[in-house]
Parts: C-alpha cells; structure tokens; sequence
C-alpha cells in the first residue's frame, strides 16, 4: 500500500472542484466514521500485513505485466498488458473488496451491501463476505442481471442474495441508488463497499488507495523489464474509474506520463444513447459526490448506455473528472462496435480474450499518435468469461470480426 500522504485529494475530499460528500442526514454518522477512520486503520501495520498477505496468497497478486508482441508490431510501439484479468475473480474488483472487508470487520460491521454493472464488483464482494462468513446483499439492475447471468449465478453460489434494482434504466446507476437506500434503512450494522471510485468521501479515495497497489506494482515491473519506472503513456476504461485511478495512482505527479481515461462512446455520443460523460456531461452531484455527470439542464439524470455494463454509468469518479478539467488526463470515445473489433483483435492477436470494459482500452489505440521508441501500458482490467454471450452474437453476425 502507498504512502498515506500521497495523494491529491484535500483534507474536504475534494479533487480540484470535484468530489465532497453530499449525504442524507441518515448517512452522516456512517460516512463520519469512515471519514476520521479509513486512513488510521488502513495504515496500521495489522492490517497491511493481513491486506498484502490476502493480495498474495488469495488473490494472486502481483499480476504480470506482459510484453503484447504482436500487437506491439501492429501500433508500432512497445504495449505492455497489466494482468489484472488473471486476479482471482477475473478483475481488479477484488482488490478494492479485500481492502474493504477489511475494513468492516474492524468497524465491527456484520453485514455488506454492494451494487453491480458488470458484476465483477458483486463477485468480488460475495467472494470476500464467503471468505470473512459475513452477510451479503448485492444490487444489480434487471437489465444487467439478464446480460451478465454468469456472474449473478457465480455471487448466489457464493452466497449473496442478489437483489435486482427495477427501477430507471434498471443498470449500475440504479443499483447504487438501491444500495444507497439500504444502507439508510440499516446503518448500525450495514457497510457498503462501493465498487468504484465514486460515492461520498471518503470513498474515491479509499477505494483508489486499495487500487493503487496496481500501479505500484506496474513501477517494480517496469523497471525490471524496461530499465525505467514508468511507462510514456498508461491507458484504462473509465465508467466511474476504479481500475484507472489504480492504474494512475502512483503517476498522477509524474507529468512525463500521459494518462488516458477512455469512456463508453455506446452507440455514438450524438445518438442520444451514449454513456461519455466528459463529452457529455456537466458539473453536479450524484451519489454523493460532485463531478461530472450526464444531466438535463433541469439536473434530471440523462441514461447513459453502453454494451458494457460496467462502463454504463451517468458520471464518473470525481478524481477522473479533476484529471481531465485540469489536462492532466486525456479523455477518449469508444463506441459499443469499436470496443467489439478490438476484443477480437486482442483475442486473436494475444490469445487474451478481454472483459467488454477492457476492451474499450484497446480500441482507443486506435485514436491514439503512436511512437515507436515509446513504452505504453494498458491496464487489462478484467477477463472477458462474463461476456462470452456478446462476443459469440457478434461472431455470428460477421464472417471476419477482426481488422
């Protein structure tokens, strides 16, 4: 784990303009606990022994970063992968939820709420309460619960009870409202993992130290592969941004580094089913947090849409949003077709099939200006098992889905 000062959030849980906690009054007593609570705990020595031990032994932990040769011959430059698929779970998810129950048996919390696009955060949660035997309660979106059924029969096996949000456009951002009203109703033994970098502080930045493990581990690797600690350029999908902001973490002072968030351009950010919030989005609050988001002038929620579901979320983390007002971070649109082809590329290319969320990172290559003394790392963030009903309907629409 980092350094408990190194970070750019304010003692407010502001990132620039981005970020604070905007609460009902219910919450207060939980989100002030964590708030005068996270860093004591989360820096004790107990406790990062057991978090590094369970990264270790449990998890899998440090995840390769792998030389990707041939797509490396493609782009003209040198790619190297961050192997976060190959985490137990298949995703980074799980590292935020080690760190996080963690936590909530310190707090003497009995029982976890969490909310899920993608799932991968949900089985990171039920994975981690079957492991601590502590009572598990996951929000899902009808709709997501449909595209991603093997990772809702993977958290009921494990045993979490999976809850469907029926309401909007019944995907991530309605689970977290779901997830939220739950926590108001059971405060005293309820903790909610969140599964990104969004939410009331202390969360986005809670969640983005459990991350960070990612690019501390990228700074060992890259120096014994390339001789150098960092890379020329870091690229990660962003919904709310857990994956990037772990990816970024230890480079965010480093200015050398181009960082490259790239969102879910969906069926085109013109088409009015889209879900690129820093094309489309303005300066607001939603749970609990202000950052950009996708809102009519009136501040109505405008549905995001993705073929992701972990990507089909109205905003993004506040420390996303302060990395791409401020310049530091590059913003990129990857439509549902392009992050499609790209999967396939990959595949066929690496023999690495991607997580539908990842595979928006590879297609943003594509809208990249590529140097070939340069290194480049693209965080793969998660497996692609969860989407496998996806790829094989587009397999079956194109003779040759590959470029």
């Amino acid at each position: 784990m980092t350094n408990k000062n190194d970070s750019t959030i304010n003692d407010l849980g502001y990132y620039g303009q981005f970020g604070g906690a905007y609460i009902p009054e219910m919450l207060y007593p939980n989100v002030e606990q964590l708030r005068k609570r996270y860093l004591e705990i989360m820096y004790h020595p107990s406790f990062q022994r057991d978090f590094d031990r369970l990264l270790k032994d449990y998890v899998g932990r440090p995840s390769p970063l792998y030389f990707a040769e041939k797509l490396s011959k493609k782009y003209h430059t040198r790619i190297y992968l961050k192997r976060e698929d190959l985490n137990h779970t298949g995703a980074h998810k799980i590292n935020n939820t080690i760190g996080q129950i963690l936590l909530a048996k310190e707090l003497g919390k009995t029982r976890i709420i969490a909310e899920t696009g993608a799932g991968q955060h949900g089985v990171a949660t039920a994975t981690v309460c079957a492991l601590m035997d502590l009572q598990c309660v996951v929000y899902m979106g009808e709709v997501d619960i449909r595209r991603q059924a093997p990772n809702v029969a993977r958290m009921r096996m494990l045993g979490a009870e999976v809850r469907p949000a029926l309401s909007g456009s019944r995907t991530l951002k309605d689970a977290t409202n779901e997830a939220i009203r739950d926590w108001i109703n059971h405060p005293v033994n309820t903790h909610y993992i969140i599964g990104s970098v969004v939410g009331p502080h202390p969360y986005p930045d809670m969640v983005a130290r459990f991350q960070s493990v990612i690019s501390r581990e990228m700074k060992e690797q890259l120096l014994q592969q390339t001789g150098r600690d960092y890379p020329d350029a870091i690229v990660a999908c962003v919904g709310g941004g857990s994956n990037a902001a772990g990816a970024f973490y230890h480079y965010l002072e480093r200015e050398e580094v181009d960082l490259y968030v790239v969102e879910a351009a969906g069926l085109g950010i013109k088409t009015g089913h889209s879900a690129a919030t820093s094309v489309l989005g303005t300066d607001g609050i939603i749970h609990g947090s202000r950052t950009l988001l996708m809102q009519t002038e009136d501040g109505q929620i405008i549905e995001p849409y993705s073929i992701s579901a972990g990507l089909d979320y109205p905003g993004i983390g506040p420390m996303h949003a302060h990395l791409i007002r401020s310049g530091r971070a590059k913003a990129l649109s990857v439509t549902d077709e392009e992050a499609l082809t790209a999967a396939f590329e990959l595949t066929r290319l690496e023999g690495i099939i991607p997580a539908l969320e990842s595979a928006h990172a590879f297609a943003a290559l594509d809208k990249m200006q590529h140097n070939p003394e340069a290194t480049l790392v693209v965080n793969l963030s998660g497996r692609g098992d969860k989407d496998l009903d996806t790829y094989i309907k587009h397999l079956n629409q194109t003779d040759e889905p590959t470029r």
